[in-house]
C-alpha cells in the first residue's frame, strides 16, 4: 500500500506539541475587551478616526483592491503620493511601495545583491552579511539572493568591518535597527562606518524605528544622520506606527528605479490595496501634526521597563517600543501570556524557534495612547502572573 504522502507531518506536530511550540490561531473580536500589548499598534493609530475614513474614502473612489501588479494597473495616484510623503518625511531620495514589509524586504535584499562580478578568469559572487538577530524576512532575503552570506554576532560592528575585509568584490550589510525580540538598537552609525571602509552599501530595516525613534518619528535611520546617504537604503513597514498595511523601501532615486525593474516581489506581486495606502497617508499626516506621539511611546516603554524590572523580572532595556520579558520555559511563557489574558491584558509570547537563543519570552509593546493609569495596571498584571523562576 503505498505510504501517506504527509505522515510526516503528524510526527512533527507530536514533536512540537511535547516540546510546547505548537502555535495555534485566535481570532479575536473587533470589539475586544482586553487591554493590547502584543500588537505593533505603536502609536494608537490603527483606530484613530482620521485613518480609518481616509482608509475608506481610498476604498470607494479606488476600490476594495489595487487591480494588479504595479507594472500593470496596481499603481494609483494615491501609491505615487504615498511614496513621495514617505521618502520626504524620512529624508530619503525616493521610495516604493510593497505590498508587506516582508515583501520590501525580500525585494531589497535580493535586488540590491545583483549578479555576480566578473573577476579575472572566474566571477566573484556578492557578499551579504547578515546579523545573527535579523527578522525572518531578511534571513530568507539573503536566502533568496544567491550570494555568499556570512551571519556576524549580534549588533557587533567590528565583526561586520572584519568580515568585509576579508572579501574582494560587492558587497551588502544588512541589519535590523531595532531588533523585534528583545527591542534593542543597532549601532548604525558605526556599522556604516565599517561599510563605507570597505565600499560595502548598508540595508537598514527600520520596520520599529518608523514612529518612535528619530525627530518626530523619522525613524532610526533617520537619528544616526543617515538617512539620505547615497550607500544606505531603509525598508519600513506601514503596518506598525503607521496603523495600515504594507511596506516600503527608501533610498537613492537609482536605488529604487533598480527595484521597480528587478525585483520579484514588486513585478509579480499585486499592488498594495488602496485602502492600506490610504490609512497610511493619514497616518502620516497626524504623525506630522502631532510628533509628541513618538516621545510617549518611548515614555510608555521604559515606564513599562522600570516596573517589571524594580519588582524584580529579567527585562531588556528598550530601545524602541519593544519590552522583552524572560520567561523559565517555553511552557511557562505559554500559561504566563494565557494568565495575562484571562487578567485582562493580551501579550506576546516568543519561543523557539522564533527566538534563536532559545530563550522564551513575553514581549511587550509600547503604545502612545495608553494612559499612565493603563501602564500601572498592565505591569501589575505582567507581576501578578509571573511564573515562578
Amino acid at each position: 500500500m503505498p505510504q501517506d504522502p504527509f505522515d510526516w507531518i503528524d510526527a512533527e506536530h507530536e514533536r512540537r506539541l511535547a516540546a510546547g511550540l505548537v502555535r495555534t490561531l485566535r481570532p479575536r473580536p473587533a470589539d475586544s475587551p482586553l487591554v493590547d500589548l502584543a500588537g505593533n499598534d505603536y502609536l494608537g493609530l490603527t483606530r484613530h478616526p482620521e485613518v480609518i475614513e481616509a482608509a475608506a474614502d481610498a476604498a470607494r473612489r479606488w476600490g476594495a483592491g489595487a487591480t494588479g501588479s504595479r507594472l500593470v494597473t496596481g499603481t494609483t495616484a494615491l501609491h505615487a503620493r504615498l511614496e513621495e510623503s514617505l521618502a520626504e518625511f524620512c529624508g530619503f531620495e525616493a521610495a516604493l511601495v510593497f505590498s508587506s514589509g516582508y515583501a520590501a524586504n525580500l525585494a531589497a535584499v535580493t535586488a540590491l545583491c545583483g549578479p555576480p562580478q566578473l573577476s579575472g578568469k572566474s566571477p566573484s559572487v556578492p557578499l551579504v552579511v547578515s546579523d545573527a538577530g535579523n527578522h525572518a524576512s531578511l534571513i530568507d532575503g539573503c536566502r533568496l539572493a544567491r550570494a555568499e552570506t556570512a551571519v556576524v554576532p549580534h549588533a557587533d560592528a567590528e565583526a561586520v568591518r572584519k568580515t568585509l575585509g576579508a572579501h574582494e568584490g560587492r558587497a551588502l550589510a544588512v541589519t535590523d535597527s531595532v531588533f523585534s525580540v528583545d527591542g534593542d538598537a543597532a549601532p548604525l552609525a558605526a556599522l556604516a562606518e565599517a561599510c563605507r571602509e570597505h565600499g560595502a552599501a548598508l540595508l537598514v530595516d527600520d520596520a520599529h524605528g518608523l514612529g518612535v525613534l528619530g525627530e518626530g518619528g523619522r525613524g532610526a535611520v533617520h537619528a544616526a544622520g543617515l538617512a539620505g546617504d547615497a550607500d544606505v537604503v531603509a525598508t519600513v513597514t506601514l503596518s506598525k506606527s503607521l496603523g495600515s498595511q504594507g511596506g516600503a523601501v527608501l533610498g537613492p532615486a537609482r536605488v529604487i528605479r533598480h527595484l521597480v525593474s528587478h525585483a520579484r516581489t514588486f513585478i509579480f506581486d499585486t499592488g498594495l490595496a488602496p485602502a492600506a495606502v490610504g490609512g497610511a497617508l493619514a497616518s502620516l499626516t497626524v504623525l506630522r501634526r502631532e510628533p509628541g506621539r513618538a516621545a510617549r511611546v518611548r515614555y510608555v516603554a521604559t515606564e513599562l521597563h522600570r516596573r517589571l524590572t524594580a519588582a524584580g523580572l529579567t527585562a531588556v532595556r528598550p530601545d524602541a517600543a519593544v519590552v522583552s520579558v524572560r520567561a523559565p520555559s517555553p511552557e511557562a511563557a505559554v500559561r504566563w501570556a494565557a494568565d495575562c489574558r484571562t487578567a485582562g491584558l493580551a501579550v506576546g509570547c516568543f519561543r523557539p524557534p522564533s527566538v534563536p537563543d532559545g530563550v522564551s519570552r513575553l514581549r511587550l509593546t509600547a503604545r502612545a495612547d495608553l494612559t499612565d493609569r493603563q501602564i500601572e495596571e498592565a505591569a501589575g498584571t505582567v507581576l501578578r502572573t509571573a511564573p515562578a523562576a
